[in-house]
């Protein structure tokens, strides 16, 4: 596995979940609007409705805990898949969630650097 596809997954992944975790509305930069996320079955496209939903999400605090990240080579050169499993604390629950969430990465080049932006996020709980 190419240690680029590892590191562009690790830093997305850092990034990502801090960036969640402080201010929801500064993802908008990783979404686009072909974009695609699918929350709990139910599914928004483009980056405002990306953004709505999980700015709308029922809870004032979170911590996610990634526990596991695996980068797979996309289908076209530099697209990467990441799958994440965690865990998560919403405002003062005790309890952490588990959770297990994928991303798609397409690269982009945006004032001569390459980019990355999420075409596709999965989120689910996992119960049990």
């Amino acid at each position: 596995m190419s240690a680029n596809l590892e590191e562009v997954a690790t830093l997305f992944v850092q990034y990502y979940y801090n960036q969640f975790d402080q201010d929801r509305s500064g993802l908008a930069t990783l979404y686009r609007d072909a974009s695609m996320l699918t929350f709990e079955s139910a599914s928004f496209k483009g980056t405002p409705s990306i953004i709505e939903k999980l700015q709308g999400l029922p809870f004032q605090q979170i911590k996610h805990q990634v526990a596991t990240m695996d980068p797979q080579p996309g289908v076209a050169p530099d697209h990467i898949m990441v799958l994440v499993t965690g865990q998560l604390l919403v405002d003062e629950e005790q309890r952490p969630m588990s959770y297990s969430q994928s991303f798609y990465l397409v690269p982009e080049v945006i004032n001569g650097q390459t980019q990355y932006y999420v075409h596709n996020d999965i989120f689910k709980l996992v119960y049990g």
